[in-house]
């Protein structure tokens, strides 16, 4: 699953690596997280959260408010494994500060707000027993236990997330011969690019990547030929998409186009942008 928040590497205007830094290490330091050792954190964060962690430990909270996971994953990844198996309302707290980017804490003496912009990425097996679909090991679940486990993630969490990725099981000798991907330097310089023509499209704007984009900048930056715009009618026919849905297709294709090169936004990557909605075409 795909990343709702996103953040750079690279230094941008106005938003330095030293300001960065300073952020982060301010939200460790509140939680009492930073350690005597540590100064200043200058690496980006990585957390993990175990499922059974309460609203407030995702989010914040506290008779007095602290930070919580989703502001100390800020301008970093925060990773949930095994997300049907979270509290349903847990997660729904998600929804409004992966959407904002901000977290804001309201008690009687005062009302706080921390930075939760983070790179979101979760994990979940297609059934309670793992192995629906498995061409190996077959399925022991029934449709309504399939159908209960799912419904744990709610549709509103689902379309904050972009992208939606299937796992197949790997063979054996998958395992173990070596790989003959793409090498991570050259994924690296392909991204990198991408990040400078988006830098150069939002220029001044005060955002850095396509995912930040409102929506005004969203019509003028994903302009659409009429082939695309049937495929896309035609998706959201099918697969019953919201609003919300349809402007992070539109976004993640205007991102395909960026790494492939490409001035405008074409049918294969409108095409390629609805295939990575796999859970809406299943749910």
């Amino acid at each position: 699953m795909r990343p709702a928040g996103r953040a750079s590497a690279q230094q941008r205007p106005g938003r330095s690596r030293q300001g960065i830094n300073l952020g982060k290490t301010k939200l460790y330091s509140v939680t009492g997280q930073l350690g005597r050792d540590r100064s200043l954190i200058t690496q980006r964060p990585f957390r993990s959260p175990h499922h059974t962690v309460s609203d407030a430990g995702l989010i914040g909270g506290g008779s007095v408010p602290k930070p919580g996971e989703i502001s100390l994953a800020h301008n970093g990844v925060l990773f949930l494994d095994e997300l049907p198996e979270f509290n349903r309302q847990v997660l729904e707290v998600l929804r409004q500060p992966l959407e904002e980017g901000t977290v804001t804490i309201a008690r009687a003496a005062a009302s706080v707000a921390y930075p939760a912009r983070c790179i979101f990425v979760a994990a979940a097996n297609p059934c309670p027993c793992g192995y629906l679909g498995d061409t190996v090991r077959p399925c022991g679940c029934s449709d309504a236990q399939v159908q209960r486990y799912m419904a744990r993630i709610s549709g509103p969490l689902l379309d904050r997330i972009d992208i939606h990725i299937e796992v197949p099981r790997l063979k054996h000798d998958e395992l173990l011969r070596p790989g003959k991907g793409e090498p991570s330097a050259a994924i690296r310089q392909r991204v990198q690019a991408a990040r400078d023509v988006q830098e150069r499209r939002f220029a001044g704007s005060g955002i850095f990547v396509n995912a930040a984009m409102n929506s005004k900048q969203t019509r003028a930056s994903c302009q659409l030929e009429p082939a695309g715009e049937e495929l896309l009618k035609a998706a959201i026919t099918r697969l019953g998409l919201s609003a919300r849905a349809y402007d992070r297709v539109l976004k993640l294709a205007r991102t395909i186009a960026d790494l492939a090169g490409a001035e405008r936004v074409d049918v294969p990557h409108v095409a390629e942008a609805i295939q990575y909605r796999s859970l809406d075409r299943q749910l």
